[in-house]
């Protein structure tokens, strides 16, 4: 039986853009004009997938994700532009459980082709998520329930400040489709005396990582950045790739350690991009002195740097099918033997929590 999608947006063109490209996957395609008519349609049959538009008259995408995922449970595609406003936006659809995003169809910085490509490639991703999996996440507390627990800024207790000649171990997580939430769970979970660097490469674009850094600093004790070139690697700090380059790794002659921004795509479909940053850290650390974490996602991204690292003596975590919301990194990783142990996210977030 042909799967079934919902088109939600307010704009025709946009509608007729979408429909075109996704009926080259043979899905039965429909379409609503506003969040009301979404869900009037979403709650009444169970779609295989659901693209959703955030500003839109009578009733927006985020309430209409809300009252969807509370009544019938459906994998989301947010539709967004690549604006700040937009990125904040469609965080918070994701903390009501929407499960990735797009690009509104003529707004990416990159080639027709290439968005058009990873259009349809999440859409057939996010098809066969059963609404199951979707049930027991919507479970979960909501990620802005343990936001709000959080102390505020000036009540926390601040780890005194250190330089990056005294790391230890850095901790390194790569995730994408599913994982923003995850991220923030594990960023919140952190300690106030945890000693070690985190670096998080989420597939994003730069408008979204800086939206993103912001909103996990809100949520975690230590402090979490977007990255800089030069920016000094600190212990006990948190550090987003910023999206549009590759995170990478120096030492400087004085010892400091420091992100270095490559700007140079490469032969990767992402950028950041989970490889890079794992190999360029595998060249600067000894793999005793490296974790690597790889979560929900679609593809393979930081699979082979996985097995890299293993190889070398880092400890490396993979997510397992049971827990992921999209198991394709995390699989790619642990078929190639990347991944020292593969976990459950909640046995995960305590391992690097806990990591001494």
């Amino acid at each position: 039986m042909a799967k079934r999608i919902l088109i939600v947006d307010d704009s025709a063109l946009v509608r007729k853009q979408l429909g075109e490209m996704i009926a080259t996957l043979n899905f039965e395609i429909e379409f609503a004009k506003n969040g009301k008519e979404a869900v009037d349609k979403a709650t009444s049959y169970q779609y295989d997938v659901i693209t959703m538009d955030i500003n839109m008259p009578i009733m927006d995408g985020i309430e209409a994700v809300r009252q969807i995922m509370q009544a019938q449970p459906t994998p989301i595609l947010m539709v967004s532009s690549l604006t700040t406003e937009d990125a904040t936006i469609t965080m918070d659809a994701l903390d009501l459980g929407a499960v990735d995003y797009i690009a509104k169809p003529g707004t990416m910085n990159v080639g027709k082709h290439e968005n058009r490509e990873e259009i349809l490639t999440k859409v057939g991703s996010l098809s066969r998520i059963s609404p199951r999996r979707l049930k027991r996440k919507m479970a979960r507390p909501a990620t802005r329930e343990r936001r709000r627990a959080q102390p505020s800024r000036q009540d926390r207790e601040v780890v005194e400040s250190r330089t990056s000649k005294e790391i230890e171990k850095v901790v390194l997580i790569g995730s994408s489709t599913g994982g923003p939430g995850l991220i923030e769970q594990i960023c919140s979970s952190l300690p106030a005396n945890y000693k070690h660097p985190v670096c998080i490469v989420q597939h994003m674009p730069e408008q979204f990582t800086a939206a993103f850094a912001e909103r996990l600093d809100r949520a975690a004790v230590l402090p979490v950045v977007e990255s800089k070139q030069n920016m000094e690697l600190l212990p006990g700090h948190i550090y987003v790739a910023r999206g549009g380059v590759h995170m990478h790794f120096a030492k400087k002659v004085s010892g400091k350690i420091v992100i270095r921004e490559e700007k140079n795509k490469g032969d990767n479909f992402f950028q950041p991009s989970v490889n890079e940053m794992m190999n360029s850290a595998a060249e600067l650390f000894e793999g005793k002195n490296l974790v690597g974490v790889i979560l929900t996602g679609i593809g393979d991204d930081g699979a082979d740097a996985m097995v890299k690292m293993k190889s070398a003596g880092a400890y490396t975590l993979g997510e397992s099918e049971e827990s992921a919301t999209v198991y394709g990194m995390p699989k790619e990783a642990y078929d190639r033997g990347g991944v020292s142990e593969q976990l459950n996210f909640n046995e995960i977030l305590k391992k690097v929590s806990t990591l001494r």
